[in-house]
Parts: C-alpha cells; sequence; structure tokens
C-alpha cells in the first residue's frame, strides 16, 4: 500500500532539480515572461452585473494587466512590472486599494500594500497610511531603500517623504459608494461581509525574462475594520510572496484566515518541497525511478492542484478568497473559492485575457464556489 500510494504520488509530482526546472523553463535563446493580476474575489452574482458595469471592470483590468505586460515585454524586470500593474488599480474607484478604499469604522481611508522580489527575496510592506497616493510604491522603497521590511501609519508616512514619495489629500481616497457601504453596515449592524460583497484587494504576480519572479499586493482593508486591523495583503508570507525556486503569489479575500494560513508563502513551499532533491529521495523510497523531467500539462496540474490544496484549507476554516500565481516556468494560474474573482494574465507567447466570473478563462484557473 504504501510503495502503491508512494508510486502514484512519484507520477504526479516527481520533477527534476530546481536548477534543472529553471533551465527547461528559461532557455537561453527563448526568454519568457509572464504576468497575472487581480482585482479582488468573493459573491459575485452575474445576473447583478450590467454590460456596462462588466465592460467598465474589463477596460480597467484590461489596462492594468496591458502596463505590467508592457514593462516586461520591453525587458523590464518582474519588480517593476508588478508596480506598474498595480497603479492603475489603486488609481481606479473600482477597486478597494488606494482611491476608492472602503473605510474604516471610524470613516478614514487606511492603506496596506506589499511587494516582493524573488531574486533575494526582499520586501517591503507599509500598512494604515492614509495620504499616500500609491501605496504600492511606498512598499517598494520600503524594499530598497530602507533596513526594514514593515512600517506603519505615521512612521511609513515620515519615510515616504524622505523619498519623495507623492502623497494626496484624504478625500482624494473616499467615494460615495464606500461612504454608504460603511453607513449600511453600521445602520443595520452587519459585518463586513455583508456589505463587501467582493473583496476589492489588487495583485500581480510576474515573470520576467532574466527568470525572475515578483508579487505585490494592495489593499483598503475591511469596511468598517477597527482598532487599527491589519489584513493579509501586508503580510509578508500570508498575502504576498515571491521565491525564485517556487512562484510568486498575491492574494485576495478574508485576511485573517489568509494569515492564519500563510497561503502565499505556504503555497510557495509546496511547490518548492516538490522540485526538491528530498521530495525525489522519498519517491525513490517508494519504488519510484526518482526525479524526472515531466511534460509542461502535468507539471502545471501539479501547481494547480497544489494551489487548490492551500485554498481548500482557507475554506474549510471558513474563509473566502483567491490567489494569482507565476512560476518559474511562466505558467500563471488562479485559484479562487469564491463565485468570482477580477483577474487577468498575459504572456510572451500572446495570451492576454481577463475574466470576472468562475468558469470563465477555463484553462489554468481553478475555483470551488459552493461554500
Amino acid at each position: 500500500m504504501k510503495n502503491a500510494m508512494f508510486a502514484a504520488l512519484a507520477a504526479l509530482f516527481a520533477l527534476a532539480s530546481p536548477l534543472a526546472a529553471q533551465e527547461s523553463a528559461m532557455p537561453p535563446d527563448e526568454p519568457k515572461w509572464s504576468i497575472a493580476i487581480h482585482g479582488g474575489a468573493g459573491t459575485l452574482d452575474p445576473d447583478r452585473m450590467t454590460a456596462e458595469r462588466r465592460a467598465e471592470y474589463e477596460a480597467a483590468l484590461q489596462e492594468a494587466l496591458d502596463a505590467g505586460a508592457a514593462v516586461l515585454a520591453d525587458g523590464g524586470s518582474a519588480v517593476d512590472a508588478v508596480k506598474a500593474a498595480i497603479i492603475p488599480m489603486e488609481n481606479s474607484p473600482l477597486f478597494n486599494a488606494g482611491k476608492g478604499a472602503v473605510f474604516t469604522w471610524e470613516g478614514r481611508n487606511e492603506l496596506d500594500a506589499s511587494i516582493m522580489d524573488g531574486r533575494d527575496r526582499s520586501a517591503g510592506a507599509v500598512t494604515g497610511v492614509t495620504t499616500i497616493r500609491n501605496p504600492i510604491l511606498l512598499a517598494d522603497a520600503v524594499r530598497s531603500e530602507s533596513e526594514h521590511v514593515f512600517l506603519m501609519g505615521k512612521g511609513a508616512e515620515s519615510f515616504a517623504a524622505t523619498q519623495g514619495i507623492e502623497t494626496a489629500p484624504p478625500e482624494y481616497f473616499a467615494t460615495e459608494s464606500r461612504r454608504e457601504a460603511l453607513e449600511r453596515m453600521k445602520a443595520r449592524e452587519l459585518s463586513a461581509l455583508d456589505v463587501d460583497h467582493k473583496f476589492g484587494t489588487v495583485g500581480a504576480v510576474a515573470l520576467d525574462s532574466q527568470g525572475n519572479l515578483a508579487a505585490g499586493t494592495s489593499t483598503g482593508g475591511m469596511t468598517g475594520k477597527r482598532w487599527g486591523r491589519i489584513g493579509d495583503a501586508p503580510v509578508i508570507g500570508a498575502g504576498t510572496y515571491a521565491d525564485n525556486r517556487s512562484c510568486a503569489v498575491s492574494a485576495t479575500g478574508w485576511g485573517e484566515y489568509f494569515i492564519r494560513v500563510g497561503v502565499a508563502q505556504e503555497i510557495c513551499s509546496r511547490l518548492r518541497f516538490v522540485e526538491s532533491e528530498a521530495f525525489a529521495a522519498m519517491m525513490a523510497d517508494g519504488d519510484a525511478t526518482g526525479p524526472a523531467e515531466l511534460d509542461d500539462d502535468l507539471r502545471t496540474e501539479m501547481q494547480q492542484r497544489v494551489a487548490d490544496a492551500v485554498m481548500a484549507e482557507v475554506k474549510q476554516l471558513g474563509g473566502d478568497g483567491g490567489v494569482i500565481l507565476v512560476t518559474p516556468e511562466g505558467n500563471a494560474l488562479y485559484s479562487f473559492n469564491t463565485t468570482g474573482m477580477y483577474r487577468g494574465r498575459a504572456n510572451s507567447e500572446g495570451l492576454s485575457e481577463v475574466a470576472i466570473f468562475g468558469g470563465e478563462a477555463e484553462a489554468g484557473a481553478s475555483n470551488t464556489p459552493d461554500h
């Protein structure tokens, strides 16, 4: 029984060493790049989405996707592509990040963001800022221009001033629809989930033509959040993680559960393990033949299953949301346990698509909306 189990695992998961996988996926004479974005996952009802509203979201997603893809197509870095993709979504009132962020219980817009470079696992994050026009740029300045990883509130804004980060007055971030959501929540004693039918956190993950990965996430949190609540988006390992040895991940959803599972790093760690010599040795002990090159379809299936398994844990605990990830081979994947996720992906082979509901852009996207 044990040998049969190991053999079955080997058939699905046995891989070459990380170095061999990188060389196979990224031959020197065929540089490739890939990017995926999200604009939130949650309870999305196709019947309540007008054609005009859908077109508005699709256009905003395409703008963000095109901005990140243009950086990569020009030979730019994954980190720069992630920033380029996130900035338009922070600037759009359609998403819960930057302009259009949700309100706290006290009626403020408090912004969080994080970014990570898979080359050296350098990372930067900020939380609770109220005057930073594009929090993802401040998070990257923390990563590249400070000795720290995570700054908060007034301290983060003081650091921003030393870096010339653009600011905006608090009223710039406020939108009437978000204010009405807070008022409904207070008047009817609702939970954040009752007024936030989608989680509008935005994010991007990218693989550049040099074979480097990066991930970034930006959010306004949950409607009516209190007592300085912080979700997963600025938490390295929960909402954002990138490691050239495995993958880059950005998450969106009910942050408390993503923190408890450590979703972003958990996905990367599992993928790194199945690429490891230790896993190959375990497979060999189970009468498998040892590490072997997989065809592209089987490798992609394995990566999708890993992401789905971690999202299943989130669902089991009671959490909703989704993830996007890019692997060293350039696979851009989604996994979400909600009815929809605003998302898109593009690559050097000509793919460029955006989608909203489950079942759209089906290849390489998995969702299990029953919950």
